[in-house]
């Protein structure tokens, strides 16, 4: 009975994540296989850039009961859109230093085959996570991966900031804030509970960088979605 009833809710989380797919106007759906084993969802086939493999994936963790998403999803560029590294490094430049929340003299970029590699140090993760995405929209970009560390300019307080984070977290209502635990060590948020999807635990994750002084957030809290 337990499998019979996880296969039901795996065919209903399928058809959720084909139907938010079919809403979501950056992509085309009939490109996307939906694959869902115990509510992980598995991304597959081909898409013509990174921007709309990331909003397939941005889509899928939308969808209710979703526990994880595994991207497969390729990126086969239009002859169009085929850029040379050298063109592709020049416009990553060009989209940092446009982009106000991107500190563009501390970080360094490598394009190998159209892959984009970031690293540098920036003082906060909103800025760590401003370059990546200046970064994923651009054509002929095939992917991107981020060697950025956050190393911010002051030392938190602990007991302090655990407290703030708390705070945070009930004025921003995104979850119940008495389910999720904050513990700060040294520059560290350990985050620990139970929330009911991915949004969910992202926010918290979200709230909890936005603190000051935080250079790492191991987001421990895990998803049990509700069923219906």
């Amino acid at each position: 009975m337990a499998t019979e009833t996880v296969t039901r809710t795996d065919q209903e989380i399928q058809s959720d994540v084909l139907d938010e797919l079919t809403w979501e106007p950056r992509v085309r759906p009939h490109e996307i296989g939906v694959i869902v084993s115990e509510g992980v969802v598995t991304l597959t086939g081909r898409v013509e850039s990174y921007a709309k493999k990331w909003a397939a994936e941005r889509a899928a963790h939308r969808v209710p009961r979703v526990r994880a998403v595994a991207n497969d999803l390729t990126v086969q560029l239009p002859g169009g859109a085929e850029r040379a590294d050298p063109e592709i490094a020049g416009a990553v430049g060009h989209a940092l230093e446009w982009d106000a929340f991107v500190p563009i003299e501390q970080l360094q970029v490598t394009v190998s085959d159209g892959w984009v590699t970031l690293h540098g140090e920036v003082e906060w993760e909103y800025q760590r996570r401003a370059a990546e995405r200046a970064v994923s929209r651009l054509t002929g970009v095939r992917g991107v991966s981020s060697g950025i560390t956050v190393r911010p300019a002051v030392r938190p307080d602990g007991h302090e900031l655990a407290e703030r984070i708390v705070d945070a977290l009930a004025r921003s209502r995104a979850t119940e804030s008495e389910h999720v635990t904050v513990r700060v060590h040294g520059d560290t948020v350990l985050l620990a509970g139970l929330v009911h999807s991915i949004p969910e635990r992202a926010e918290v994750e979200r709230v909890a960088w936005s603190a000051p002084g935080i250079r790492e957030v191991q987001n421990h809290i895990a998803v049990a979605p509700v069923l219906r």
